[in-house]
């Protein structure tokens, strides 16, 4: 695909620069920047253009198409919001973005399947973990259900377990066809610049802060009287270009997927009980929308954003094959062949304790109107609608 620009649309969306005590006087003033075109940064943005439409509005998005990353990288499940604490934002934004999504399909043709994830335990020490996950998705309000081995058997033949947890609300949507749906409704009134790579943010007055915005062929100095960051893996690097009183580190997950070349019958999501501090969810068993089988991720911490590589040697191949047999005995371990992997983008390090989505304005550093979405993994996806609306309910003016 060609590299174009459009920030000439921008220009034309934008009211004419004014003069600004800085450096540079900016070119063009915009009411809202969103950086990052992935999932979440294009529902902030659809939000923004749908329930503001009278303000200009641009999301933009420093590679060739939107959702090149994370958000294009993934299992492309629904989560039912199962897992993680309480009262923690991942569970909160999880549970509610689940129910936006099954009523945005209600309307919007939006590839999905409603499938259920079974939650399998193999032993009675698992079990024990399946049941307290039962009982605190009862206080969440989320259904969840147990089935013996009789029910599972009649079900899905091939699944060894001890027990399984059901989750009936957990799916599979096409996130690439979500996406184009969210940059066709920002595009109504707003903008989609690709190609637009911040270089510099700074705040030189209380009008909004200047980025300095670069495209293959310029660079354009534009002033937002509001920015939100969801730019992913990237995102501390863009927080930390204004001074904040505690700088951001992200760790890089890189996970891997492999495929299955073989026919066989399962109906259901297949989910291991996860990982410990949550690292993962354990190398579950998928369908995509065209009914193909994929496992993964695995956890694998890496230096480089951009290493996309899934090694393909032997020691990788059977610690999969050990994974997957536990629940899927019958595996034929020929058939299986490395697919893809996705980078996730981590507050916590290796080893380290669960670390929840941060999503909050800059104020305390002294830079209102700017607000930081950082660690936005899983289950970032399914709470990308949740996430749009609780950036929107802090905005104050």
């Amino acid at each position: 695909m060609q590299k174009i620009s459009r920030l000439g649309k921008l220009a034309a969306l934008c009211a004419p620069g004014r003069a600004f005590s800085t450096r540079r006087t900016p070119e063009l003033v915009v009411d809202n920047i969103v950086i990052g075109a992935g999932v979440v940064g294009l529902a902030i943005g659809e939000k923004l253009t749908r329930e503001r439409p009278h303000e200009t509005t641009v999301v933009v998005e420093k590679n060739v198409r939107i959702g090149e990353e994370t958000s294009a990288r993934n299992s492309e499940v629904i989560h039912a919001g199962l897992y993680y604490p309480e009262d923690s934002l991942k569970t909160k934004l999880c549970i509610q973005g689940n129910r936006r999504l099954y009523k945005l399909f209600e309307t919007v043709d939006i590839p999905h399947r409603k499938l259920g994830k079974w939650i399998v335990a193999q032993n009675q020490e698992q079990h024990h973990y399946l049941q307290s996950l039962h009982e605190k998705a009862h206080r969440l309000g989320v259904e969840t259900y147990f089935i013996d081995q009789k029910q599972a058997q009649a079900q899905e033949p091939h699944i060894k377990l001890h027990s399984a947890l059901v989750s009936p609300f957990t799916g599979i949507i096409d996130s690439h066809h979500f996406m184009d749906y969210l940059e066709q409704q920002i595009s109504l009134v707003g903008d989609v610049a690709l190609c637009t790579a911040v270089k510099s943010i700074s705040k030189p007055s209380k009008d909004g802060f200047v980025l300095e915005l670069a495209t293959p062929n310029e660079t354009t100095s534009v002033l937002a009287k509001r920015v939100f960051n969801a730019g992913g893996l990237h995102a501390d690097k863009v927080s930390n270009m204004l001074p904040l009183a505690t700088p951001y580190k992200l760790y890089y997950a890189r996970g891997h997927y492999y495929a299955y070349n073989a026919p066989l019958q399962v109906d259901h999501l297949i989910y291991p009980c996860p990982e410990k501090n949550l690292a993962g969810l354990g190398t579950h068993l998928t369908l995509d929308m065209a009914g193909g089988i994929k496992f993964g991720p695995d956890v694998q911490y890496i230096d480089d954003p951009y290493d996309y590589s899934v090694p393909d040697d032997e020691q990788k191949k059977e610690a999969f094959v050990d994974a997957i047999q536990s629940y899927l005995p019958c595996l034929n371990k020929d058939k299986l062949h490395a697919d893809y992997s996705g980078i996730r983008p981590k507050l916590a390090g290796p080893g380290e304790p669960f670390q929840d989505f941060i999503i909050k304005e800059e104020s305390d550093s002294g830079h209102d109107n700017f607000f930081t979405l950082i660690g936005i993994e899983s289950p970032g996806l399914t709470s990308s609608l949740a996430i749009a609306d609780h950036v929107y309910s802090m905005i104050r003016s």
